[in-house]
């Protein structure tokens, strides 16, 4: 079929990677994968990790932090992590890894996957909630590997377990870092998803409106009361972080990236980015690939640490425990072992 000529030609994006290494598709039986992000940096050629590169992942990724405190960014947005906190990262989006030292069981899998809607990326839970999500993924890491060393486990049990956790995480409130916006109208939700699909073909609010079956006061009214924007400023968003997409996990000029976003002319592409980013691309292209700077958790160490879970979620398949420092961030004590009364061995 002929591109229509106001289409852009097809975005050519280099494939999710972490330390040059390409991420593994999901077990094509179960739609599932787990790995250590430990495991990803060892994989490094010649022991030197690129932890600080920000990589598009073409599947939906779950990081469960089990060791080490430090800030993944997810679409440029920083987020504190600490032992216990749980990212989501959708299909098309960019994230950027901590440094070596840090250690997270990633859960990959393909859309389409019940639950996959659930609002957020990130969220620290406590007590009895975030023991159940330790184990959730726990669980989840040990029969993957069942499946892989090929034992008789259905692969519908890591389906079940998967939809289970996304279910739980679900009725959790998000947390940990800015962004989180609620879609609480129907209108919303299908202006967002026509965003989604035409923001490189078009940015006029008064085409959105027609797409959608409503006036363009009403689709303003709708994004004011989900978000806090105009709808006008809802397109020109999608429009930049696809922009800083692009500028961070690919090579292309500048120029050829607002081609492909439907700018005619560089200069506009450049003021556009300008106007809405507050730097040019190439300022920020640079930026992209500095090292993040590191953050300290704003929010409150749980009252009830996760430390079963946690152990449960590592050591029992070989990693290291939390060492010291991290038990002291969550503020635990180290207990002494209590001595045996006299006589009494």
């Amino acid at each position: 079929m002929a591109r229509h000529p106001t289409e852009p030609p097809p975005a050519t994006p280099r494939p999710a990677r972490i330390a040059d290494l390409t991420f593994r598709s999901p077990h094509t039986a179960a739609g599932i994968h787990t790995v250590r992000l430990r495991e990803l940096y060892q994989r490094a050629p010649n022991g030197a990790p690129q932890p600080h590169a920000r990589h598009r992942v073409p599947v939906h990724l779950l990081a469960l932090v089990t060791a080490g405190r430090a800030s993944f960014s997810v679409d440029f947005e920083i987020y504190p992590c600490r032992p216990g906190g749980l990212l989501w990262v959708r299909p098309g989006q960019v994230v950027g890894f901590p440094p070596p030292g840090v250690d997270a069981t990633l859960v990959l899998f393909e859309p389409q996957t019940p639950y996959e809607t659930v609002a957020g990326t990130y969220w620290q839970p406590g007590g009895e909630d975030g023991e159940a999500i330790v184990d959730g993924v726990s669980q989840l890491e040990i029969d993957y590997q069942r499946l892989v060393r090929g034992e008789d486990i259905p692969v519908a049990v890591l389906r079940h377990e998967l939809a289970a956790l996304l279910l739980r995480l679900s009725r959790l409130e998000p947390e940990g870092g800015p962004g989180v916006r609620a879609a609480d109208n129907e209108l919303f939700a299908r202006f967002q998803a026509a965003i989604d699909e035409r923001h490189a073909l078009t940015r006029q609010v008064e085409e959105y409106a027609r797409l959608l079956g409503c006036s363009v006061r009403t689709l303003t009214r709708a994004s004011l009361t989900a978000t806090g924007r105009t709808a006008k400023q809802l397109v020109d968003d999608r429009v930049a972080l696809e922009a800083k997409r692009l500028l961070a996990e690919s090579d292309l000029p500048a120029a050829e990236i607002g081609v492909r976003l439907g700018f005619s002319e560089a200069t506009n592409f450049g003021r556009f980015f300008a106007r809405t980013v507050g730097c040019s691309p190439l300022a920020f292209r640079a930026a992209s690939r500095t090292p993040s700077a590191e953050l300290t958790a704003a929010t409150t160490p749980p009252a009830q640490p996760l430390v079963a879970a946690l152990s449960k979620a590592g050591a029992a398949r070989g990693s290291v425990p939390p060492p010291p420092e991290d038990i002291a961030d969550r503020g635990l004590t180290a207990r002494p072992r209590a001595r045996a009364p006299r006589g009494s061995r």
